[in-house]
């Protein structure tokens, strides 16, 4: 769980060492690269409490080869570590605990409470639609807004905008907005599994903490501000087509199959109770498909990225969805029956 976060390319050794603390029936482990940190714990018999760090990976390798499910480990005041598992020994030389980068510290900040299932949805929601491009840092990760008895998660790219909310109690004092960084989601997502049960967030100025049983990860904030991301919501809409996900993803994904690296679309044609979806590029070839639809509208022909259409039909675990169009020059929007909305900018195509 935690030597993700362990770099292989650093100039300070500390840094891919993991900080062991044994200290009343847990050994604690942490690890951190400055930007992101975390810690989690395994129940163990402690005789002496104590700390040291040793190089993580190589600890880890170790480890996953032992035969047996007992593990005794012990450390002398050079950070000189001892393994014995069975017949198996191993010593392995680390650094003292007191060069390991302490944790900050979050008393005085805002702290909000979440179920660990339902951060889980909303970042698998939104995460995808987070901007990779450096120059444009502040998109370089996922809002959360803590507003008006709301937690807000949303990530865009510029090109399209993941939202979803969700009612959360806090005090108006606590009221406030954080840029999580990819990379801080990432490992969310990662040590997130199947786990029920409350997780804490807490937030300062410039960094911020999730704490979920024995396990804690920090993360510096991004600096900067956010874009106005309610400005680029369309605030209404001509035509609301209901669609099959599945259907509709499926559909997508053969027909983006001769959609050209280039131009990149696909054309979405809505007619009279049915949905053509098409890819034209020359010198490869065609490819279309046809979905029915309850659709009574005008007709309507637009072109989008089609990754752009499927990212958000991966993660949405909703039946259905609405798909609300203007015209073929205007932002499509995706919805389905969760507080849930996806904007998406549509192609120029010739």
């Amino acid at each position: 769980m935690i030597q993700s976060v362990v770099s292989t390319r650093t100039t300070l050794p500390i840094l891919s060492n993991v900080l062991l603390k044994a200290e009343e029936g847990k050994l604690w482990m942490t690890t951190t690269d400055l930007e992101v940190s975390v810690r989690c714990a395994v129940e163990a018999n402690v005789s002496k409490a104590g700390g040291t760090t040793l190089p993580a990976r190589r600890l880890f390798g170790i480890v996953r080869e032992l035969p047996s499910d007992e593990i005794e480990l012990e450390t002398t005041e050079k950070d000189e570590a001892s393994i014995q598992c069975g017949s198996s020994f191993f010593k392995i030389f680390g650094l003292s605990e007191d060069e390991f980068p302490p944790i900050p510290d979050f008393s005085g900040g805002n702290s909000y409470s979440v179920e660990q299932r339902v951060l889980r949805e909303m970042l698998k929601m939104t995460a995808y639609a987070a901007s990779t491009d450096e120059t444009r840092y502040a998109l370089n990760g996922v809002l959360f807004s803590f507003k008006g008895d709301k937690f807000t998660a949303v990530a865009t790219d510029g090109r399209r905008l993941a939202l979803v909310e969700q009612e959360v109690e806090f005090p108006p004092e606590s009221e406030g907005e954080a840029i999580v960084p990819s990379k801080a989601i990432n490992e969310l997502l990662r040590t997130l599994n199947d786990a029920e049960g409350a997780l804490k967030i807490h937030t300062t100025k410039n960094q911020i903490a999730f704490e979920f049983g024995d396990v804690l990860i920090v993360s510096k904030l991004i600096e900067g501000t956010y874009p106005n991301f309610r400005q680029v919501i369309p605030s209404q809409c001509e035509e609301r087509v209901p669609m099959e996900r599945e259907t509709l993803l499926t559909a997508v994904r053969r027909v983006s199959l001769l959609a050209s690296e280039k131009s990149n679309s696909v054309k979405l044609s809505f007619e009279k109770n049915h949905l053509k979806i098409t890819a034209v590029t020359p010198d490869v070839g065609e490819a279309h498909e046809t979905v029915p639809v309850k659709y009574a509208g005008k007709e309507i022909a637009v072109a989008f990225n089609p990754e752009f259409i499927m990212d958000p039909l991966r993660n949405i675990a909703s039946d259905e969805v609405y798909l609300e169009l203007t015209d073929e020059l205007s932002p499509g929007v995706m919805k389905c029956e969760v507080p849930f909305l996806y904007v998406l900018m549509p192609m120029r195509v010739n």
